[in-house]
Protein backbone atom coordinates (compact mmCIF):
# COMPACT_ATOMS: atom_id res chain seq x y z
CA UNK A 1 0.00 0.00 0.00
CA UNK A 2 1.43 3.81 -0.74
CA UNK A 3 1.63 5.21 2.43
CA UNK A 4 2.35 9.03 3.07
CA UNK A 5 5.83 10.42 2.11
CA UNK A 6 7.58 11.50 5.18
CA UNK A 7 8.20 15.43 5.57
CA UNK A 8 11.06 16.52 3.41
CA UNK A 9 11.68 13.45 1.27
CA UNK A 10 10.27 15.35 -2.07
CA UNK A 11 13.56 14.35 -3.21
CA UNK A 12 12.35 10.80 -3.28
CA UNK A 13 11.94 8.76 -6.44
CA UNK A 14 8.86 9.11 -8.13
CA UNK A 15 5.40 7.23 -7.17
CA UNK A 16 4.54 5.74 -10.58
CA UNK A 17 1.75 3.40 -8.92
CA UNK A 18 -1.18 4.44 -7.18
CA UNK A 19 -0.69 8.22 -7.61
CA UNK A 20 -4.44 9.86 -6.97
CA UNK A 21 -4.18 12.37 -10.14
CA UNK A 22 -5.60 10.50 -13.02
CA UNK A 23 -3.50 9.86 -15.93
CA UNK A 24 -5.45 12.51 -17.68
CA UNK A 25 -2.89 11.98 -20.84
CA UNK A 26 -5.34 8.76 -21.76
CA UNK A 27 -8.73 8.93 -24.12
CA UNK A 28 -10.60 7.58 -21.53
CA UNK A 29 -9.98 9.81 -18.68
CA UNK A 30 -10.41 12.56 -20.87
CA UNK A 31 -13.71 11.65 -22.39
CA UNK A 32 -15.00 11.63 -19.12
CA UNK A 33 -13.51 14.92 -18.15
CA UNK A 34 -14.94 16.33 -21.20
CA UNK A 35 -18.42 14.93 -20.40
CA UNK A 36 -18.34 15.97 -16.70
CA UNK A 37 -18.03 19.47 -18.06
CA UNK A 38 -20.62 18.85 -20.44
CA UNK A 39 -23.56 17.78 -17.61
CA UNK A 40 -22.27 20.88 -15.39
CA UNK A 41 -23.04 23.05 -18.15
CA UNK A 42 -26.94 21.26 -18.79
CA UNK A 43 -27.31 21.26 -14.91
CA UNK A 44 -26.72 25.27 -15.10
CA UNK A 45 -28.78 25.91 -18.25
CA UNK A 46 -31.43 23.68 -16.57
CA UNK A 47 -31.98 25.82 -13.24
CA UNK A 48 -32.33 28.95 -15.50
CA UNK A 49 -35.51 28.29 -15.86
CA UNK A 50 -38.60 26.12 -16.74
CA UNK A 51 -37.68 23.55 -19.66
CA UNK A 52 -40.07 24.42 -22.13
CA UNK A 53 -37.95 28.26 -22.14
CA UNK A 54 -34.94 25.66 -22.88
CA UNK A 55 -31.80 28.22 -23.27
CA UNK A 56 -29.65 26.55 -26.15
CA UNK A 57 -27.77 29.52 -26.46
CA UNK A 58 -26.39 29.97 -23.15
CA UNK A 59 -25.93 25.87 -23.37
CA UNK A 60 -24.16 26.34 -26.81
CA UNK A 61 -22.08 29.32 -25.12
CA UNK A 62 -21.59 27.75 -21.66
CA UNK A 63 -19.93 24.18 -23.09
CA UNK A 64 -17.85 26.06 -25.67
CA UNK A 65 -16.51 28.41 -22.30
CA UNK A 66 -16.71 25.30 -20.10
CA UNK A 67 -14.72 22.83 -22.56
CA UNK A 68 -12.30 25.20 -23.47
CA UNK A 69 -11.35 25.31 -19.67
CA UNK A 70 -11.34 21.62 -19.00
CA UNK A 71 -9.35 20.86 -21.74
CA UNK A 72 -6.56 23.41 -21.00
CA UNK A 73 -6.60 22.53 -17.59
CA UNK A 74 -6.50 18.51 -19.03
CA UNK A 75 -3.27 19.47 -20.99
CA UNK A 76 -1.53 21.07 -18.33
CA UNK A 77 -1.82 18.66 -15.74
CA UNK A 78 -1.41 16.10 -18.22
CA UNK A 79 2.10 17.63 -19.11
CA UNK A 80 3.00 18.02 -15.54
CA UNK A 81 2.35 14.49 -14.13
CA UNK A 82 5.87 13.22 -14.05
CA UNK A 83 6.49 16.79 -12.05
CA UNK A 84 3.21 16.03 -9.81
CA UNK A 85 4.50 12.69 -8.97
CA UNK A 86 7.43 12.96 -6.54
CA UNK A 87 4.66 15.66 -4.70
CA UNK A 88 2.20 14.63 -1.36
CA UNK A 89 -1.21 14.61 -1.99
CA UNK A 90 -1.95 17.93 -0.36
CA UNK A 91 0.99 19.70 -2.66
CA UNK A 92 -0.34 17.66 -5.73
CA UNK A 93 -3.80 19.04 -5.05
CA UNK A 94 -2.48 22.58 -4.37
CA UNK A 95 -0.58 22.87 -7.67
CA UNK A 96 -3.59 21.62 -9.75
CA UNK A 97 -5.88 23.77 -7.89
CA UNK A 98 -3.69 26.49 -8.61
CA UNK A 99 -3.58 25.71 -12.22
CA UNK A 100 -7.26 25.44 -12.54
CA UNK A 101 -7.93 28.62 -10.63
CA UNK A 102 -4.51 30.61 -13.27
CA UNK A 103 -6.67 29.12 -16.29
CA UNK A 104 -9.99 30.16 -15.01
CA UNK A 105 -9.13 33.94 -14.62
CA UNK A 106 -7.20 34.03 -17.54
CA UNK A 107 -9.63 32.34 -19.58
CA UNK A 108 -12.32 34.57 -18.16
CA UNK A 109 -10.29 37.98 -18.68
CA UNK A 110 -9.82 36.70 -22.26
CA UNK A 111 -13.48 36.28 -23.00
CA UNK A 112 -14.50 39.50 -21.22
CA UNK A 113 -12.18 41.39 -23.40
CA UNK A 114 -12.23 40.13 -26.78
CA UNK A 115 -15.53 37.42 -27.03
CA UNK A 116 -18.25 39.57 -25.35
CA UNK A 117 -21.32 37.06 -26.99
CA UNK A 118 -19.42 34.61 -24.30
CA UNK A 119 -19.23 36.63 -21.74
CA UNK A 120 -21.58 37.66 -18.80
CA UNK A 121 -25.05 39.64 -19.47
CA UNK A 122 -25.03 42.25 -16.82
CA UNK A 123 -22.37 42.44 -13.81
CA UNK A 124 -18.75 43.52 -13.90
CA UNK A 125 -15.20 42.03 -15.13
CA UNK A 126 -14.03 41.22 -11.16
CA UNK A 127 -17.90 39.66 -10.29
CA UNK A 128 -17.56 37.63 -13.87
CA UNK A 129 -13.74 36.71 -13.26
CA UNK A 130 -14.38 35.64 -9.05
CA UNK A 131 -17.70 33.69 -9.93
CA UNK A 132 -16.02 31.59 -12.83
CA UNK A 133 -12.77 31.13 -10.22
CA UNK A 134 -15.17 29.80 -7.45
CA UNK A 135 -16.96 27.69 -9.58
CA UNK A 136 -14.01 26.21 -11.62
CA UNK A 137 -12.30 25.62 -7.92
CA UNK A 138 -15.01 24.08 -6.70
CA UNK A 139 -15.95 21.78 -9.34
CA UNK A 140 -11.67 20.94 -9.49
CA UNK A 141 -11.81 19.99 -5.48
CA UNK A 142 -14.79 17.64 -5.64
CA UNK A 143 -13.12 16.10 -8.32
CA UNK A 144 -9.52 15.64 -6.79
CA UNK A 145 -11.22 14.40 -3.51
CA UNK A 146 -13.07 11.90 -5.60
CA UNK A 147 -10.02 10.81 -7.38
CA UNK A 148 -8.21 10.52 -3.91
CA UNK A 149 -10.94 8.41 -2.09
CA UNK A 150 -11.64 6.51 -5.12
CA UNK A 151 -7.16 5.57 -5.04
CA UNK A 152 -7.52 5.30 -1.25
CA UNK A 153 -10.47 2.74 -1.73
CA UNK A 154 -8.22 0.60 -4.47
CA UNK A 155 -5.06 0.62 -2.35
CA UNK A 156 -6.86 -0.93 0.48
CA UNK A 157 -8.39 -3.16 -1.94
CA UNK A 158 -5.24 -4.46 -3.11
CA UNK A 159 -3.76 -4.64 0.55
CA UNK A 160 -6.37 -6.91 1.34
CA UNK A 161 -6.04 -8.86 -1.56
CA UNK A 162 -2.43 -9.46 -0.71
CA UNK A 163 -2.49 -10.54 2.33
CA UNK A 164 -5.41 -13.06 2.10
CA UNK A 165 -2.98 -14.30 -0.89
CA UNK A 166 -0.13 -14.37 1.16
CA UNK A 167 -1.99 -15.91 4.02
CA UNK A 168 -3.34 -18.78 1.47
CA UNK A 169 0.20 -19.33 0.31
CA UNK A 170 1.33 -19.68 3.96
CA UNK A 171 -1.06 -22.71 4.38
CA UNK A 172 0.40 -24.53 1.71
CA UNK A 173 2.18 -27.47 3.70
CA UNK A 174 3.44 -30.21 1.56
CA UNK A 175 2.38 -33.37 3.25
CA UNK A 176 5.13 -35.34 1.92
CA UNK A 177 8.20 -33.27 3.92
CA UNK A 178 8.83 -36.11 6.65
CA UNK A 179 8.67 -38.91 4.18
CA UNK A 180 11.20 -36.91 2.09
CA UNK A 181 13.58 -36.70 5.20
CA UNK A 182 13.34 -40.38 6.03
CA UNK A 183 13.75 -41.47 2.49
CA UNK A 184 16.97 -38.92 1.50
CA UNK A 185 18.37 -40.69 5.25
CA UNK A 186 17.97 -44.01 3.81
CA UNK A 187 19.83 -42.90 0.79
CA UNK A 188 23.07 -41.41 2.38
CA UNK A 189 24.97 -44.36 3.23
CA UNK A 190 23.75 -46.48 -0.28
CA UNK A 191 23.25 -43.53 -2.67
CA UNK A 192 24.84 -40.17 -1.55
CA UNK A 193 24.40 -38.87 -5.57
CA UNK A 194 21.09 -39.62 -5.59
CA UNK A 195 20.53 -38.08 -1.96
CA UNK A 196 22.48 -34.98 -2.73
CA UNK A 197 20.40 -34.51 -5.74
CA UNK A 198 17.02 -35.14 -3.39
CA UNK A 199 18.07 -32.43 -0.78
CA UNK A 200 18.59 -29.83 -3.95
CA UNK A 201 15.42 -30.90 -5.03
CA UNK A 202 13.73 -30.33 -2.07
CA UNK A 203 15.37 -27.07 -1.38
CA UNK A 204 14.43 -26.09 -4.93
CA UNK A 205 10.36 -27.03 -4.11
CA UNK A 206 10.68 -25.18 -0.83
CA UNK A 207 11.97 -22.18 -1.94
CA UNK A 208 9.26 -21.84 -4.75
CA UNK A 209 6.65 -22.47 -1.71
CA UNK A 210 8.02 -19.97 0.44
CA UNK A 211 8.82 -17.67 -1.87
CA UNK A 212 6.67 -13.79 -1.00
CA UNK A 213 4.66 -14.35 -4.23
CA UNK A 214 5.58 -11.06 -5.51
CA UNK A 215 5.74 -12.36 -8.87
CA UNK A 216 3.94 -14.93 -11.51
CA UNK A 217 4.76 -18.03 -12.04
CA UNK A 218 4.47 -19.97 -15.47
CA UNK A 219 2.92 -23.14 -16.81
CA UNK A 220 6.15 -24.30 -17.44
CA UNK A 221 7.62 -23.44 -14.64
CA UNK A 222 4.55 -24.89 -12.72
CA UNK A 223 5.66 -28.44 -14.54
CA UNK A 224 8.81 -28.10 -13.55
CA UNK A 225 7.88 -27.88 -9.84
CA UNK A 226 5.42 -30.71 -10.26
CA UNK A 227 8.63 -32.76 -11.93
CA UNK A 228 10.51 -32.06 -8.83
CA UNK A 229 7.79 -33.23 -6.70
CA UNK A 230 7.26 -36.34 -8.40
CA UNK A 231 11.16 -36.97 -8.35
CA UNK A 232 10.83 -36.94 -4.62
CA UNK A 233 8.67 -39.16 -3.83
CA UNK A 234 9.41 -41.67 -6.51
CA UNK A 235 12.44 -42.20 -3.68
CA UNK A 236 9.75 -43.55 -1.33
CA UNK A 237 6.81 -45.37 -4.44
CA UNK A 238 9.82 -46.64 -6.57
CA UNK A 239 7.79 -48.20 -9.76
CA UNK A 240 4.33 -47.97 -7.89
CA UNK A 241 4.60 -44.34 -9.51
CA UNK A 242 4.68 -43.31 -13.37
CA UNK A 243 3.16 -39.91 -14.99
CA UNK A 244 2.31 -39.00 -18.05
CA UNK A 245 2.73 -35.16 -19.38
CA UNK A 246 0.73 -34.08 -21.88
CA UNK A 247 1.84 -30.55 -22.39
CA UNK A 248 1.74 -28.32 -25.31
CA UNK A 249 4.80 -26.48 -26.04
CA UNK A 250 3.48 -23.37 -26.75
CA UNK A 251 1.55 -22.85 -23.74
CA UNK A 252 4.46 -22.79 -21.25
CA UNK A 253 5.21 -19.74 -21.59
CA UNK A 254 1.26 -18.97 -19.81
CA UNK A 255 1.70 -17.05 -16.87
CA UNK A 256 -0.12 -18.68 -14.12
CA UNK A 257 -0.15 -18.51 -9.99
CA UNK A 258 2.70 -19.66 -8.38
CA UNK A 259 2.21 -23.10 -6.73
CA UNK A 260 -0.86 -23.64 -8.35
CA UNK A 261 -0.71 -27.22 -9.83
CA UNK A 262 1.70 -28.69 -7.49
CA UNK A 263 -1.20 -29.31 -4.72
CA UNK A 264 -3.18 -31.13 -7.15
CA UNK A 265 -0.41 -33.27 -7.90
CA UNK A 266 0.43 -33.84 -4.44
CA UNK A 267 -3.17 -34.85 -3.59
CA UNK A 268 -2.84 -37.42 -6.63
CA UNK A 269 -0.23 -39.16 -5.01
CA UNK A 270 -1.02 -38.41 -1.93
CA UNK A 271 -4.93 -39.81 -1.68
CA UNK A 272 -4.06 -41.63 -5.03
CA UNK A 273 -1.07 -43.97 -5.77
CA UNK A 274 -0.12 -43.90 -2.22
CA UNK A 275 -3.17 -45.33 -1.15
CA UNK A 276 -2.83 -48.39 -4.18
CA UNK A 277 -1.17 -51.61 -3.65
CA UNK A 278 -0.16 -51.60 -6.79
CA UNK A 279 0.28 -48.05 -7.80
CA UNK A 280 -0.82 -46.21 -10.79
CA UNK A 281 -0.07 -43.63 -13.23
CA UNK A 282 -0.67 -39.74 -13.62
CA UNK A 283 -1.33 -37.94 -16.15
CA UNK A 284 -1.00 -34.21 -16.54
CA UNK A 285 -2.40 -32.39 -19.47
CA UNK A 286 -3.03 -28.82 -20.42
CA UNK A 287 -4.67 -27.35 -23.74
CA UNK A 288 -6.23 -24.42 -24.63
CA UNK A 289 -9.91 -24.14 -25.01
CA UNK A 290 -11.17 -20.33 -26.84
CA UNK A 291 -9.58 -18.03 -24.38
CA UNK A 292 -8.96 -20.64 -21.69
CA UNK A 293 -6.08 -22.52 -20.59
CA UNK A 294 -7.21 -25.90 -19.04
CA UNK A 295 -4.98 -27.86 -17.17
CA UNK A 296 -5.96 -31.32 -16.53
CA UNK A 297 -4.75 -33.36 -13.65
CA UNK A 298 -6.16 -37.43 -13.57
CA UNK A 299 -5.15 -40.58 -11.31
CA UNK A 300 -6.46 -43.41 -9.99
CA UNK A 301 -8.05 -43.82 -6.68
CA UNK A 302 -9.43 -46.47 -4.11
CA UNK A 303 -13.47 -45.99 -3.91
CA UNK A 304 -12.76 -45.63 -0.09
CA UNK A 305 -11.11 -42.76 -0.61
CA UNK A 306 -13.32 -40.89 -3.05
CA UNK A 307 -16.08 -41.09 -0.86
CA UNK A 308 -14.52 -39.79 2.35
CA UNK A 309 -14.82 -36.36 2.92
CA UNK A 310 -11.92 -35.24 4.83
CA UNK A 311 -7.78 -35.48 3.20
CA UNK A 312 -7.77 -33.43 0.37
CA UNK A 313 -10.55 -30.74 0.69
CA UNK A 314 -8.24 -28.15 2.06
CA UNK A 315 -5.87 -27.90 -0.52
CA UNK A 316 -9.17 -28.30 -3.14
CA UNK A 317 -10.47 -24.96 -0.82
CA UNK A 318 -7.00 -23.17 -1.17
CA UNK A 319 -6.71 -23.39 -4.84
CA UNK A 320 -10.33 -21.99 -5.46
CA UNK A 321 -10.13 -18.73 -3.07
CA UNK A 322 -6.90 -18.09 -4.94
CA UNK A 323 -8.24 -18.57 -8.39
CA UNK A 324 -11.12 -16.49 -7.18
CA UNK A 325 -8.80 -13.78 -5.77
CA UNK A 326 -6.80 -12.88 -8.59
CA UNK A 327 -9.27 -13.86 -11.54
CA UNK A 328 -12.99 -13.44 -10.35
CA UNK A 329 -16.07 -15.61 -11.84
CA UNK A 330 -13.97 -16.14 -14.92
CA UNK A 331 -11.68 -19.20 -13.67
CA UNK A 332 -12.75 -22.27 -11.61
CA UNK A 333 -11.60 -25.34 -10.78
CA UNK A 334 -13.48 -28.32 -10.96
CA UNK A 335 -12.93 -31.93 -9.59
CA UNK A 336 -14.90 -35.22 -9.74
CA UNK A 337 -14.31 -39.33 -9.40
CA UNK A 338 -15.11 -41.23 -12.56
CA UNK A 339 -15.29 -44.83 -11.75
CA UNK A 340 -12.11 -45.28 -9.76
CA UNK A 341 -10.35 -42.61 -11.54
CA UNK A 342 -9.82 -38.86 -9.98
CA UNK A 343 -9.91 -35.59 -11.97
CA UNK A 344 -9.13 -32.21 -11.26
CA UNK A 345 -9.28 -29.81 -13.28
CA UNK A 346 -7.90 -25.80 -13.59
CA UNK A 347 -9.35 -23.40 -15.92
CA UNK A 348 -7.90 -19.61 -16.13
CA UNK A 349 -8.05 -16.86 -18.97
CA UNK A 350 -5.13 -16.59 -20.84
CA UNK A 351 -4.64 -12.90 -20.97
CA UNK A 352 -5.01 -12.42 -17.07
CA UNK A 353 -6.97 -9.57 -15.86
CA UNK A 354 -6.57 -8.91 -12.14
CA UNK A 355 -9.29 -8.26 -9.26
CA UNK A 356 -7.37 -5.46 -8.17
Amino acid sequence: MQHPRPPGSDNAAPRNDGFFIPDLCAPQAVFLAVLLAELVVLLHVLALGPLAAFDWRALGTGSFFVQWNALLCIAIICRLRARLLPMSPAKATSVCLGLVLAVSTLSSVVVYRFYPLLGPQSGGLVDWVLRNALLALILAATVLRYAYLQQRVALQQRSELQLRLDALRARIRPHFLFNTLNSIASLIAVQPDRAEQAIEDVAELFRAALSSGDRDSSLGEECRLCELYLEIEQLRLGDRLSVRWEIDDVLKETALPALLLQPLVENAVYHGISQLPKGGEVSIRAWREASLLCVEIQNPVPQRVVNRSGGNRMALENIRQRLEAQYGDVASLRVGADDDVYRAMISIPLEREFAS
